[in-house]
């Protein structure tokens, strides 16, 4: 589960047709009242909506339990979910063909602005659902960047969305412990199915796995990061409860979850590894390239052609080059450009000795950042985040750096994770633009406040696409020129280094799996246009590997919100006010690109008016 239990593979070319203009109502299925069955009472288009969206929220905390903990709705926790079930996917589609056809029924015209465009989302994402059950996504359920198995060992920690608070509380996680154990050999069925079809991971990707899997074989119960919670016993347990639980937690850790563990590395080793694919790329998978057009559309939530993305991609990086060269200049850099790379990446100065330095440099930024907020916004989050570094058994193949937002009750704050793994991969350079970026006014901002809005569906609060979260922390690091962040020509640098990335991606990403780029290609290719560190660059690479399309998201949402903004500032002049200019953005949740491009325009009409 990821940050916002957002969806890795949403959308294709029917899903987005319904996002490219509004639904057309038809007089023969659309009504603005209806009467309900059930009540006998005449609702409005309004009334019949919101019950509408409310009940399929409600069905699908049903169908996922674990992604009911992380909203806060406790009801489930004692549930995994079928997850890779016949059952669960037949639930699946028969809940997103349901509510797709009662979404119709209603006529969007007779529904409020906000609501329309709620409407739109909604009817996008049953669409974005039942297109991308066409490819067998469920044949690879698991990979080194997001995996259960992490999930699971998270949620078990006792530091994130699952509760331990009560006897009940710790009985439930037992519970659900049991059904991951069950998922564990559900995969294997899943992955043997995957071998017989020619839907296998490459095999880079299966000798990352296999190390994660080794770090939680332990040799007793107590060392397993599972037992966690069992170390942080809350005082007012009696003894009596204490030792059920902890006698509880050590059976099941010990006759159940590390052999299940121990046979799921095994079979990785044994009978997955020998069969994992040459080719790096979704192009080397069965119908490959018009799998990665649907993944590349999905996470982007436009129509753009792999191929324009890349073209895109090789102009955002001619154009950021020029700019850092400027800065190599402008600091007096005798050298070139790839030598001023190689100085910034290795001289000392540049980094810290020690991983508590780190973190307590990126605790100072958020206080210099937070001070310049409230000239650049009027809703900002009532949750905090805090700083952490990421975790031991996960920082050898983690990203530099991500974000887990707040507890929907308030009782946790956001976290921004900082892999403090290899400290020559986190240059002091380019701390200001990441922490704009996972932080304030980035992710912890938008999620933050998104999970606080009132007055609007569940799903909006708790759904989202990764075009607009990312195109917004993108965004974010812009807005940090404006702020004065970057006066030092290093820290700007560092701002260039971190757009330098989201470029190169539109450019490695659409060559892994559309041009058929090898892993080594595409590594070279980020070596020869930025500063990052190896360890780093070997990283993203492996990822776009694991989760297609996804890394295209970031450059193409904030490249649409900066032509919202340049769109809004000629058409209103003096009128334009960049507070609420973010106000409109920020304030209906996470948005399609053609849904909130919709709504600003009608933001510019109204502030014509």
């Amino acid at each position: 589960m990821n940050k916002t239990f957002i969806a890795l593979s949403v959308a294709a070319g029917l899903a987005l047709a319904g996002c490219s203009e509004a639904p057309q109502n038809s007089t023969e299925t659309q009504t603005s009242a209806k009467t309900s069955v059930e009540t006998g009472v005449t609702q409005t288009a309004e009334q019949a909506y919101l019950a509408l969206v409310d009940r399929y929220f409600q069905d699908t905390l049903k169908l996922e339990p674990i992604y009911a903990t992380f909203v806060g709705v406790n009801d489930y926790n004692d549930q995994f979910g079928g997850s890779l079930t016949e059952d669960y996917l037949k639930q699946r589609h028969d809940l997103n063909t349901r509510y797709l056809k009662a979404v119709k029924a209603i006529d969007r015209q007779a529904l409020p602005a906000a609501l329309q465009l709620s409407y739109d989302m909604f009817t996008y994402d049953r669409n974005v659902a039942l297109t991308s059950e066409t490819f067998p996504e469920h044949f690879m359920p698991m990979n080194q960047f997001y995996s259960t198995v992490i999930s699971m060992v998270q949620l078990g920690s006792g530091e994130s969305a699952q509760p331990f608070n009560t006897v009940e509380d710790y009985n439930n996680w037992l519970s659900r412990l049991t059904g991951f154990i069950e998922w564990t050999k559900l995969a294997q069925i899943r992955m043997d199915e995957g071998i017989a079809s020619k839907v296998v991971l490459p095999r880079v990707l299966v000798e990352r796995i296999i190390p994660q899997l080794e770090a939680q074989l332990v040799t007793s119960p107590q060392e397993s990061l599972f037992y966690a919670p069992i170390n942080n016993l809350p005082d007012d347990f009696s003894d009596a409860d204490k030792q059920a639980v902890t006698d509880a937690y050590s059976k099941l850790i010990a006759e159940q979850l590390l052999p299940a563990l121990t046979q799921l590395k095994q079979y990785f080793e044994q009978t997955y590894l020998p069969v994992a694919r040459a080719s790096d790329g979704w192009w080397g998978l069965p119908n490959g390239k018009v799998w990665y057009q649907h993944l590349a559309n999905s996470h982007t939530t436009t129509t753009m052609p792999v191929d324009e993305i890349h073209q895109v991609g090789l102009s955002e990086v001619a154009r950021i080059l020029a700019e850092m060269d400027k800065v190599r200049q402008q600091v007096g850099f005798e050298g070139d450009l790839s030598a001023f790379f190689a100085s910034l990446s290795s001289e000392p100065q540049y980094f810290f000795d020690e991983r508590q330095g780190l973190i307590d440099g990126y605790m100072t930024l958020k206080d210099k950042i937070n001070a310049e907020l409230p000239k650049y916004f009027n809703v900002m989050p009532k949750a905090d985040y805090v700083v952490k570094p990421v975790e031991s058994f996960r920082e050898q193949s983690a990203a530099g750096a991500s974000y887990e937002s707040p507890a929907v009750d308030g009782s946790r704050p956001g976290v921004f994770y900082i892999n403090t793994y290899n400290l020559k991969a986190q240059p002091k350079w380019g701390m200001t633009t990441l922490s704009l970026h996972e932080a304030a006014p980035g992710h912890h901002f938008q999620i933050a406040i998104k999970q606080e809005l009132t007055g609007v569906p569940e799903f909006q609060r708790f759904g989202g696409y990764t075009a607009f979260e990312e195109g917004w922390a993108l965004y974010a690091e812009y807005l940090g020129i404006e702020m004065g962040l970057f006066n030092d020509p290093y820290q700007y640098f560092g701002k260039l280094s971190d757009e330098m990335l989201r470029a190169m991606r539109l450019v490695v990403d659409t060559g892994l799996h559309a041009k058929g780029w090898s892993r080594e290609q595409a590594i070279q290719y980020m070596k020869d246009n930025s500063p990052m560190a190896e360890s780093d660059i070997v990283a993203e690479v492996e990822r776009y590997m694991a989760i297609p399309g996804q890394a295209l998201s970031y450059k193409v949402g904030q490249l649409k919100i900066l032509s919202l903004r340049a769109e809004a500032e000629a058409a209103l002049g003096d009128k334009f006010d960049l507070k609420g200019f973010h106000d409109q953005i920020l304030t209906s949740g996470s948005l399609p690109m053609a849904v909130m491009e919709r709504k600003i325009h009608q933001w510019i009409a109204a502030q014509k008016a």
